[in-house]
């Protein structure tokens, strides 16, 4: 498990990303699977695959995302699938835009097949995008923080690509909530996940630091 007291420089993130069927982990199905792990941002690696859904992609997913059922015709299945991501994000901090929906859907997977679900320790952009910059910008949404902000990479419904966007996405979270005195992977997770709407004050040159 990640140690709350480890600098965020020393702290193993991994982003991950899945493209499926629909909306509802009960009866919808994994298409696509794509994480990327980075240290002290640097990129150390990064893992995408296509998933057997088990059946027919809806024709609006596939003219959103682009994945065909030609394209998932052999992919491996969600349960191989996951074990191999297992294996991948180790003991990673797992991070995504949103990622109640992606861990939803791989507990679903892991319900089904028997193997564990994920339960390392989580950081949702989102969440850090809502208290550090939702008064500058229309909505939360990857795509709207992607172009706004200038990140380097844009979401394209594809789960690399998507990866790729919030990993850009949480290194520039990361260098804002510095100015909050968030260092170590204790304040990121109660940055995170406090109760308090808005913005707290960034921390002045004299402020102690003691956490608030």
């Amino acid at each position: 498990m990640a140690h709350e007291h480890r600098p965020l420089y020393d702290v193993t993130f991994a982003v991950l990303d899945v493209e499926t069927t629909g909306g509802s982990p009960a009866d919808d199905a994994l298409t696509e699977v794509g994480a990327a792990c980075w240290r002290g941002g640097e990129l150390l690696g990064t893992f995408s695959t296509l998933v057997d859904p088990g059946g027919p992609i809806p024709e609006p997913v596939s003219a959103l995302t682009g994945i065909t059922d030609a394209m998932v015709t052999g992919a491996p299945t969600a349960a191989v699938v996951l074990a191999d991501l297992t294996g991948f994000v180790g003991e990673a901090v797992v991070v995504g835009h949103n990622l109640r929906f992606d861990l939803a859907f791989l507990g679903a997977v892991a319900a089904r097949s028997g193997w564990p679900p994920l339960d390392n320790t989580t950081v949702d952009t989102l969440a850090l995008a809502r208290r550090l910059v939702r008064d500058d910008v229309p909505d939360c949404r990857l795509g709207t923080l992607a172009r706004v902000l200038r990140l380097d990479h844009l979401p394209t419904h594809r789960a690399l690509a998507d990866v790729l966007a919030t990993g850009d996405l949480l290194h520039r979270m990361i260098e804002l909530a510095t100015g909050f005195g968030v260092l170590c992977l204790g304040d990121l997770l109660e940055f995170a996940t406090a109760s308090a709407p808005g913005r707290r004050r960034p921390r002045q040159r004299g402020d102690t630091a003691s956490a608030a």
